[in-house]
């Protein structure tokens, strides 16, 4: 990471990485496995856990998965702009983008399959699985140190033997109940899968419209009016017998990365024309025009992250452009980056920090130990989790320390 520049700096943000970027993800990241934590407390409030489907009611949990989605865009004018200033081509780059999707989708479906495997058809444990699963995925995709001679030979057979067994778990993957089985399916791709094909999608079309600014916003409001017209009934009007998501969440989930692709490029023209002190009111406006829009769309659409309504994105870009907001004016502008290093792991190493806890669960059943139960009730009960947030973030600092990290 390079230092936060200053206030009276006017550097191409295009080339640099951006504190408040890396700070808003860790948080993100800190918060999801905090929210996942969730099902293993009692008595906690309503209004921290997901929604129901046909609940009209924006929990706190609701909010986590669009805030990383607009993370996600706010990263891919920057990891494209690099990658072109090392003088990839589109093809080059495209073939990234791709390979990395297809990593994301293949996690995705593994993990959103485990919690309906049969342990005797498959013959072996959801632990054990879960264990050997997030083994396949470092073995192929931990960052390994430069392939050179006998380290090229050592990372290609470690990276073959977790292909294998991969290959391995999926074949033998069984789940539902003994008289109705079923092998490894898509399903609803998992939150890995969601963000795999949100990426691919984002992604290549940015980098084949970032030339061209009112494209962009273009798409932003493509992706958005999809979404509205599927849940007015718009697209079965075009098309009765089509399907019900023309796209996943009928474009809800690219519309949030794609809010945080303008939110980059926002970021990155005031800083080359050193109005840096302006982005904050700038972010701010916006959300709260976001806001707006999320409140008065609820005359038509009930908020809802099962049902991915319009008013759902409104309300989620408006909360993630305000919180970045934040987060933008005490790091990047008072320099306090520092102030979160604590962190910085689920930032910088996020894919390792989510799946960290799959083989914490795997590994405390498999052990027959429970915390007693009153640590899991209440507020004490959500301090334990939080706790367990940041244990797993020190655990992924340690395996980073190691050189096991994932890295797409």
């Amino acid at each position: 990471m390079i230092a936060t520049p200053s206030k009276t700096s006017t550097v191409d943000l295009s080339l640099k990485r951006v504190f408040s970027i890396d700070v808003f993800r860790a948080l993100t990241m800190l918060t999801m496995i905090f929210v996942n934590d969730f099902w293993t407390l009692s008595g906690i409030p309503g209004w921290l856990e997901h929604a129901h489907g046909d609940q009209d009611f924006l929990g706190f949990s609701d909010v986590v998965f669009p805030c990383f989605l607009f993370i996600v865009g706010m990263s891919i004018p920057f990891a494209i702009r690099q990658r072109l200033d090392k003088g990839d081509s589109y093809a080059q780059i495209s073939r990234h983008v791709i390979l990395r999707s297809i990593a994301l989708l293949v996690m995705g479906v593994f993990t959103v399959n485990t919690p309906d495997l049969n342990a005797k058809a498959t013959g072996m444990r959801t632990e054990w699985f879960q264990i050997l699963m997030v083994l396949g995925f470092f073995l192929i995709w931990n960052q390994y140190p430069r392939r050179e001679g006998s380290t090229k030979t050592i990372v290609t057979a470690l990276q073959g033997l977790g292909v294998a067994l991969v290959v391995f778990l999926a074949v033998r993957f069984r789940g539902g109940t003994d008289d109705k089985l079923t092998t490894m399916t898509p399903q609803w791709w998992g939150i890995l899968g969601l963000i795999g094909w949100t990426y691919l999608t984002c992604a290549l079309l940015y980098l084949f419209a970032h030339k061209r600014p009112v494209l962009i916003v273009g798409l932003w409001l493509f992706f958005t009016i999809l979404c509205i017209a599927g849940h007015a009934g718009w697209l079965r009007s075009v098309w009765s017998d089509g399907p019900n998501d023309w796209v996943l969440g009928n474009g809800a989930f690219a519309s949030f990365s794609f809010a945080g692709i303008l939110a980059t490029r926002l970021l990155t023209r005031f800083y080359a024309t050193g109005k840096q002190q302006q982005i904050l009111l700038l972010f701010v406006g916006i959300g709260l025009l976001l806001l707006v829009a999320g409140f008065l769309s609820r005359h038509f659409f009930i908020i809802s992250k099962i049902q991915a309504t319009p008013t759902w994105i409104f309300l989620c870009c408006g909360i993630a452009f305000c919180l970045y907001a934040g987060i933008y004016w005490l790091v990047d502008l008072k320099g306090k980056a520092h102030w979160f290093d604590f962190i910085k792991p689920a930032g910088t190493s996020t894919l390792t920090c989510y799946l960290i806890p799959y083989v914490y669960y795997s590994v405390a059943n498999l052990s027959g130990l429970s915390l007693p139960h009153s640590l899991t009730v209440g507020t004490v009960g959500l301090l334990k989790s939080f706790v367990f947030a940041l244990v797993v973030i020190a655990i992924t600092a340690v395996l980073g320390r190691l050189t096991i990290k994932l890295k797409l």
